[in-house]
């Protein structure tokens, strides 16, 4: 997703009206970006805070497990393969094929709680599984801790041409 202009226009709609929806969730476009900000200012990536909590001026995000500094290494290297690949996994004759399936069922059972000062909350996964083979970054988990402001801004203000 991250991979914007490359995507379909199709796809591109698809991720615009999720983005647009969870925005939305947040009181707009603006005070998502301001998330999103917030999470690239940090020194060290919030995912790895030892307290599993990051307070922005919305609300929180707490999660339930600890991500140490090398699963987050990890998911980073392998999250720029995926769209290539139409899966996170990588082929299951790659070195990085046990690593990965390890890194899935480490982060899969995690939740990340998002809680609003409006009283509004919601849970993100970290992957969508498609089947036994193929599982995805969760979109909106994506946009959150990784993809760039910039890239989260095209999708938000995207509209189709005709």
């Amino acid at each position: 997703m991250c991979d914007f202009n490359n995507l379909s226009d199709e796809e591109k709609s698809k991720y615009h009206q999720l983005l647009t929806d969870t925005a939305n969730i947040f009181g707009g476009i603006g005070n998502f970006l301001q998330l999103l900000e917030a999470i690239r200012d940090r020194k060290s990536h919030p995912i790895i805070s030892n307290e599993s909590i990051f307070r922005f001026s919305q609300g929180t995000i707490t999660w339930n497990k600890v991500v140490f500094n090398d699963k987050l290494s990890l998911l980073l290297s392998t999250r720029i393969n995926e769209s290539k690949q139409e899966n996170f996994l990588p082929h299951k004759d790659s070195k990085q094929y046990k690593k990965v399936l390890n890194l899935i069922r480490t982060l899969s059972p995690i939740v990340f709680e998002v809680k609003l000062k409006d009283e509004s909350e919601f849970s993100i996964h970290p992957f969508d599984k498609i089947n036994d083979n193929v599982t995805l970054l969760n979109p909106i988990f994506d946009a959150i801790f990784f993809c760039s402001v910039n890239t989260v801004k095209k999708i938000l203000t995207y509209e189709k041409r005709d």
